[in-house]
């Protein structure tokens, strides 16, 4: 009988059999270090059968991306991150913990910052004034008792500007550690600001006052409507829009003479703190067109330090009286020898003009004179009464009351304000009646010619120039540009 030789058992590669024995002592040294649940279930799924050399190579992969996985998972100080709290602290319980390697140590955390941000918070208040605040509501506020407001108003004698608050007013505390107040401020407005500090002896009080830059700046704007509106919409402010008419008076009347298309140019001075307008200085030039014509005003300030106004070629804009002696009024009643009074009903010479604006407009003296009279006459009502040298004579009356210093054998400047627009006496309504003499006889104040004051000297007149045209020439240009920019 012949013995048939036995059948040897398949042989696979042996890179393969190299490989499955790599696996086996990668696994079990996986099983030794982390006995975990998650390895034994891959311990479990993993085969060692290799069907063919193809798929033996792919579950190789697959086997060593498992352990790399596992290795990652475990080592790594991130891997936890989005598990939840419960999980977290768990595996912080069952995971050993490595010491780390002194290349990767943490640097310790620091919370400087944010402390410093908090003891700032903590020493630092500020609080606005309502309506019906006072001191007391405002320390309360802050934490601080109400005998802490009788010391510090105790302790100094100006510390009593701190209880004259406006609504809107802020006040800064500094408090110490313990709660104690070591200082108070305060912003009065854009250029001065108050603070109490605290020493051994109580509080010392301190003003601070900010010196504001002092530049240039320029507006144009054409009457619309009324000059003091028109003015607003170009940016002038109501007091420059006064003082530009006070400049002006002269020669134009502002209170008849306004007609839509007039215009004007004004270079005056502004205060600027930290780039933030915080006040106007005077007007250095300015030019009005009235009618078609224009008269220009440049401010000059002497040798001997004496400001005014003149034309560009150095002629006073100054003269012996102002054409209205009320801004931005309106004529109500003019110069008529044959009126009907409104209120006694009969024909009765009206030997002046009235002027009708609202009550308390100011009312300023036409001329530089001596007060006659400053009180009561008869259908006048309140009465002033100014004698302006040997010719001239000037009469205010139903006025509400009298400026300050103005009394009865006083002495008045050209354009003083001498009192305000009322409705005493025989009068209907708000508005001043005002009378003009030439040597005792009543002329019309709008018909009355006036000489001009005297002209830059000639001692002066090159250093006027000097002043004068570079304002000019820069009036010229920003008008220019202005217009330019809005075709």
């Amino acid at each position: 009988m012949t013995t048939e030789p036995s059948k040897a058992p398949p042989l696979y590669p042996k890179t393969h059999l190299l490989a499955a024995s790599g696996i086996a002592a990668l696994l079990s040294l996986a099983l030794l270090v982390f006995p975990s649940s998650d390895v034994e279930a891959k311990k479990t799924t993993l085969s060692l059968e290799l069907e063919s050399p193809a798929e033996q190579l792919t579950q190789d992969q697959d086997a060593a991306d498992a352990v790399q996985a596992t290795n990652e998972s475990t080592a790594s100080p991130f891997a936890q991150i989005e598990n939840s709290a419960e999980d977290t602290q768990e595996t912080a319980q069952t995971a050993p913990v490595a010491a780390p390697e002194p290349a990767q140590a943490q640097a310790p955390v620091t919370a400087s910052a944010p402390a410093a941000e908090e003891k700032k918070a903590e020493t630092h208040r500020e609080v606005i004034v309502g309506k019906g605040d006072t001191l007391s509501t405002l320390f309360a506020k802050v934490g601080l008792p109400t005998t802490s407001v009788h010391e510090l108003l105790a302790s100094n004698k100006q510390a009593k500007q701190f209880s004259q608050l406006k609504h809107g007013q802020k006040l800064e505390f500094e408090l110490s550690p313990d709660g104690q107040l070591t200082n108070l401020h305060s912003k009065l407005n854009d250029l001065e600001s108050i603070s109490l500090t605290r020493n051994d002896k109580g509080y010392t009080f301190n003003r601070t006052t900010a010196k504001p830059t002092v530049r240039s700046a320029y507006v144009h704007g054409v009457i619309n409507n009324s000059l003091s509106q028109s003015a607003a919409r170009a940016g002038l402010s109501h007091s420059l829009a006064m003082d530009m008419a006070s400049v002006f008076g002269y020669d134009v009347d502002f209170a008849q003479d306004i007609r839509q298309g007039d215009e004007f140019d004004v270079i005056y001075e502004q205060k600027v703190v930290n780039g933030k307008a915080v006040g106007n200085g005077p007007i250095l030039s300015a030019r009005f067109t009235n009618r078609g014509k224009t008269y220009t005003a440049v401010r000059y300030t002497n040798k001997q330090g004496n400001s005014s106004y003149y034309t560009a070629d150095g002629n006073s804009m100054r003269k012996a009286f102002i054409r209205t002696p009320v801004d931005f009024a309106r004529i109500s009643s003019k110069f008529s020898m044959g009126r009907k009074h409104p209120i006694l009903n009969k024909i009765r010479a009206h030997k002046g003009v009235d002027y009708a604006a609202p009550r308390g407009t100011p009312i300023k003296a036409a001329g530089d004179g001596k007060v006659l009279l400053a009180g009561r006459r008869g259908g006048y009502g309140n009465t002033v009464i100014i004698q302006h040298g040997a010719t001239y004579t000037t009469l205010y009356g139903h006025m509400q009351g009298f400026a300050k210093g103005v009394k009865t054998g006083g002495a008045v400047k050209q354009g003083q304000v001498i009192g305000y627009i009322g409705t005493t006496g025989l009068s209907t309504g708000p508005h001043l009646h005002y009378e003009f003499q030439v040597n005792g006889v009543h002329v019309d104040p709008l018909g009355q010619k006036v000489a001009m004051a005297d002209p830059i000297s000639k001692g002066e007149r090159a250093r006027f120039l000097a002043q004068s045209q570079p304002l000019m020439a820069r009036m010229d240009q920003e008008k220019s540009t202005m217009l330019a920019s809005k075709r």
